[in-house]
């Protein structure tokens, strides 16, 4: 299926929850609060069965911009694909999660925050994943600051000579 014909079910079933983009962007961009509606159409509707979440990807814009998710979702059924953004403010903004629609994305999910900070609400084990419980920030945004130290212990660096 074409990604207008996706973007054209998607609008009839949910108004309003796709952000208008380029022509020629390649995906679709929805809005946080119809991302659950959405995301249930896209697994069950019978022309789409996006039944595989191949993988979520956190995205930091940097210091003063937004953070984003995308979702890669394929029908293994019907051979198609699609990519699915959403856009959250860095402080405070949430994407409701999607873990109890594809359990895949429990752990992408948990990676996207502790890596990114993105939050996912209502996920039903939201911890940290890839890092200690202690830990404090997100390594992959663009403001980070790694710390000197960690639990007493120096961290370097210079990490010339891990290859």
């Amino acid at each position: 299926m074409e990604l207008a014909e996706i973007i054209t079910r998607v609008n009839t079933a949910v108004p309003g929850a796709i952000v208008p983009t380029e022509d020629d962007a390649g995906f679709i961009q929805v809005e946080p609060k119809h991302w659950l509606k959405v995301a249930q159409l896209l697994k069950d509707d019978p022309e789409l069965r996006f039944d595989s979440l191949m993988c979520i990807t956190g995205v930091d814009e940097g210091p003063e911009g937004r953070l984003w998710a995308a979702y890669n979702l394929h029908s293994m059924e019907l051979l198609h694909k699609l990519e699915v953004r959403i856009f959250v403010n860095r402080k405070n903004g949430s994407i409701p999660s999607v873990a109890n629609l594809w359990r895949t994305a429990d752990w992408h999910e948990r990676e996207a925050y502790d890596l990114i900070g993105i939050k996912f609400k209502g996920h039903p084990d939201f911890r940290r994943i890839l890092l200690p419980y202690d830990w404090e920030g997100h390594p992959l945004r663009k403001d980070f600051e790694t710390p000197d130290y960690y639990r007493g212990m120096p961290v370097p660096k210079d990490k010339r000579g891990w290859e």
